[in-house]
């Protein structure tokens, strides 16, 4: 099991504070994703993959979720068997829209 961390800054208003959303399953090419509130200003994901050695992989999707969404202020926490980097961005996507409909 690999575990990767990464942080950006992410500009703009930080999402509302919403109860922790999970969306997808841990299976065989899925994942499933946690979404929490955390720190102002930056959008934080913490990975554990079965799928060793992707971590530039794995940074350069989190970066493009983060240019496309409004996640100032997100943790998420990504639990995954080995999912394509499509995959990951859905389920990302998917765990903000849950989050923040629980805003609304």
């Amino acid at each position: 099991m690999e575990r990767l961390s990464y942080e950006v800054e992410v500009e703009g208003p930080a999402a509302p504070r919403a109860p922790p959303a999970l969306v997808g399953v841990v299976a065989s090419g899925n994942l499933e994703v946690l979404v929490e509130p955390g720190d102002a200003g930056r959008c934080r994901v913490e990975i554990a993959t079965s799928a060793r050695g992707f971590g530039e992989i794995w940074e350069a999707v989190v970066r493009d979720f983060a240019a496309r969404h409004p996640v100032a202020g997100l943790r998420f926490s990504v639990n995954d068997a080995g999912a394509t980097p499509a995959v990951v961005t859905l389920r990302l996507g998917q765990a903000v829209e849950e989050y923040l409909g629980a805003t609304r």
